[in-house]
């Protein structure tokens, strides 16, 4: 077992332990005096949004989804058991309650009805043309990092009143009922379609994504801090009613020890986003008495993504290697030691715990750990291996590969360094770079990485499958956006995902999922390693708090302080 994780799996008996049933922590003792005046808590996130927009955000920026949801909740949202419910929708549609049609030719129609009171953080109404706006904005080409492969189904939408809106869709859509809130939150029309006319392409530039943002949500944006932090302030007009908790100062912290110090010391109340590893649960469950940690839903995996356009070397986009090099690593033990045993190992883009998992898991290719095959595999590629045990090509060039990552969460440099020490063990040698955070959000130089890139990022191929085609892979024609980091192009796996976005009924899109999951394995677009519960910490004097897991919090309203 490497170094590294031999040091790591001290934790693993500790988190045990931490975990075990034992004292409560409400039963901590702290103060439970009822605040006069206003209510404040302190929130925090890794780093700073470089916009209010999860989409205008690049992936490793941790809690800029969360942070926008307090801000801006839509029409539906997603809940902490991955379900969509209405927000500032009456209802979301449904073949039951009428809202959703399915007619013989294959189209569909979804309507949508705004809760009466809902209005913008300038005390403008929220209505049927913000929803016509932001469809049309959305699904311009001309703004792609908008965008939604959604829309590829989407004929019209038409407004039935000031409150009603009508989406007319040229072919089935399964993910129809999420428009306004799954992937186009609504904008409003009377701040931002002056912008729209004049210059698309500095729409996403304009003041209002920062500190000029108006949305919708229960908190509004009082000041905006670069470097330091955003101060939330109660939404009197709110459409479900005024919060509870009267401001919120959500603190910008780059160090992640920095950060669970304020937790220990309670100077925070809540941790928003993935933040943190299983070490520092460990601590925190140890020494902190004054809240509580949730781990949430193994919805997320610790990927290896090969780069599939132009890679260096070019031995990374045979199929042969990438096998080799994934049996290479031993992912149970990287389970057990860099996670403490709180996640299994994933072999797929299919998230366990959902009903639909046991269904889909025939499906998955799975390798074994076998690093004296591997060896033979990558000798049978043309290599021998070299006097400093490093495998070499006919010309006697070295085969080493560059391997990128964030460095946040922590568990993204901990994984390199774990799947750097396998490879390099079975002859291959690996160039790791961590992404400084002023690069993070280098949109060309994250999306053309020489050979791998290793993220943790939400894995639910059944739910989401807007980040696998070929047009969510970032290049120069979309502004290097998308979540299909691998950049992996295939016209049959883009048919099947086609297929599979307008199959309504549950069974024909298992199966046609199920194939999707086996496509991803037999060619390894993405070499999952383990799922990665996200970690969040809790104050006990806030109250009303679902566990926190890789989605935010849906219910800031009902926040209080007791």
């Amino acid at each position: 077992m490497p170094a590294r994780l031999i040091c790591a799996a001290v934790l693993l008996a500790l988190l045990a332990s931490a975990c075990a049933p034992g004292r409560q922590d409400a039963a901590s003792g702290e103060s439970r005096a009822v605040p006069t005046g206003p209510k404040r808590i302190t929130a925090a996130v890794s780093g700073e949004p470089p916009a209010m927009s999860y989409k205008l955000s690049p992936p490793g920026v941790a809690g800029v989804l969360a942070l926008e949801k307090l801000v801006n909740v839509g029409l539906s949202i997603q809940d902490e058991t991955n379900t969509y419910r209405p927000r500032l929708a009456e209802a979301l549609p449904s073949v039951e309650n009428g809202l959703w049609q399915l007619f013989p030719d294959g189209s569909m129609e979804t309507t949508w009805r705004i809760v009466d009171g809902a209005r913008w953080h300038d005390g403008t109404p929220l209505t049927a043309d913000d929803l016509v706006f932001t469809v049309t904005v959305s699904r311009d080409p001309e703004i792609p990092a908008l965008g939604d492969a959604g829309y590829a189904a989407l004929g019209s939408v038409e407004k039935i009143d000031d409150r009603t809106v009508r989406a007319h869709w040229n072919r089935p859509y399964v993910n129809a009922d999420r428009m306004f809130g799954g992937f186009a939150l609504p904008l409003p029309k009377h701040l931002l379609e002056t912008a729209y006319d004049e210059n698309k392409a500095s729409f996403t530039d304009q003041p209002y994504w920062t500190s000029g943002f108006v949305g919708n949500g229960p908190f509004r944006i009082e000041q905006w801090v670069p470097g330091s932090h955003l101060a939330l302030r109660a939404f009197d007009g709110y459409a479900l009613g005024r919060p509870r908790i009267d401001e919120i100062e959500v603190r910008f912290i780059l160090d992640v020890n920095v950060m669970v110090s304020n937790v220990l010391s309670d100077e925070l109340d809540i941790t928003l986003g993935r933040n943190f590893g299983p070490q520092h649960a460990v601590l925190v469950r140890q020494q902190w008495r004054g809240g509580r940690v949730d781990v949430g839903r193994a919805s997320s995996a610790v990927n290896i993504w090969p780069q599939f356009i132009d890679p260096n070397p070019a031995i990374v986009a045979d199929l042969a290697f990438r096998r080799a090099l994934y049996m290479a690593l031993d992912r149970q033990t990287m389970a057990e030691v860099l996670e403490g045993g709180l996640a299994p190992v994933a072999d797929s883009w299919l998230v366990p715990g959902l009903p639909e998992y046991r269904e889909l898991e025939h499906y998955v290719v799975r390798y074994p750990y076998d690093p004296a095959r591997a060896e033979r595999d990558i000798e049978e590629l043309g290599y021998s291996r070299g006097a400093d045990g490093i495998f070499r090509d006919a010309g006697g060039q070295r085969l080493e590969v560059e391997m990128r990552t964030l460095t946040i969460p922590e568990i993204n440099q901990s994984s390199m360094a774990s799947v750097a020490d396998a490879w390099q063990h079975v002859g291959v040698g690996v160039n790791q770079v961590v992404i400084p955070t002023q690069r993070a959000a280098d949109l060309p130089y994250r999306a053309t990485f020489p050979a791998f890139q290793l993220l943790r990022y939400p894995s639910d191929a059944f739910a989401d499958l807007g980040a696998l085609p070929s047009s969510a892979a970032g290049v120069p024609e979309n502004g290097f956006r998308g979540a299909n980091f691998s950049r992996y192009r295939n016209p049959d796996f883009d048919a099947l995902i086609e297929r599979a976005n307008r199959t309504i009924p549950r069974r024909e899109r298992l199966e046609i999922v199920g194939q999707i999951a086996q496509h991803m394995t037999e060619r390894l677009t993405a070499m999952t390693l383990f799922y990665d519960p996200s970690l969040g910490f809790v104050r006990n004097r806030l109250q009303n708090v679902p566990r926190l897991g890789d989605d935010p919090p849906w219910n800031a309203e009902q926040w209080d302080l007791g």
